[in-house]
């Protein structure tokens, strides 16, 4: 029976996500950073964003983005919450166009975490411990992802994306993973 949930997240539905080609083959896990409009936090507009209901006359940016279909598999509030928008065993459609150790389609075999956040506004303490509870949850069924294999989307999507971004504390999210400890 597939791992498709985490226990401690909100449940959301998104529409945009379908199967992926190989259930069993889930082995990396990808963290992006989002905040709509771009640089606000709090609100609803990344769960408009995830289940199409984004209002285009919201902000002037949502025009250039209301008609895209997107999603990941969870979203991490500044406050630490998570939000599920897809079951882990079905594809999210977070990288787009991208590749990891030559191997393309990275939405085929990845689990997709957005960070409430920008690339530059350093992200809370409550999102890393969140974010390392959620990690050590994943790993545990999925084997296959590897400290190795956890990326951000700038190293999947290199030069069309740069988030985590220069704000995103690798060492300490690292660390917390590494040492079974959660910052």
């Amino acid at each position: 029976m597939p791992y498709d949930y985490y226990k401690s997240a909100i449940q959301k539905t998104s529409p945009f996500f379908d199967e992926r080609p190989d259930d069993i083959d889930i082995s990396l896990l990808v963290i992006h950073n989002m905040s709509l409009p771009p640089g606000e936090f709090g609100g609803d507009d990344i769960e408009a964003l995830f289940t199409g209901t984004l209002d285009e006359n919201k902000h002037p940016f949502f025009k250039q983005i209301a008609h895209l279909k997107v999603s990941a598999h969870c979203v991490i509030r500044r406050n630490g919450t998570v939000e599920q928008y897809v079951p882990f065993s079905k594809r999210a459609w977070h990288a787009g166009v991208s590749a990891f150790q030559g191997r393309s389609r990275c939405n085929d075999y990845a689990i997709g975490i957005e960070l409430e956040g920008t690339d530059t506004a350093p992200f809370t303490a409550a999102q890393y411990t969140s974010l390392a509870s959620l990690t050590h949850d994943i790993l545990s069924h999925y084997p296959a992802i590897t400290l190795g294999r956890i990326v951000g989307h700038s190293d999947i999507a290199f030069g069309r994306k740069t988030d985590p971004g220069e704000a995103f504390n690798w060492c300490q999210y690292r660390q917390s993973i590494s040492l079974g400890k959660i910052k």
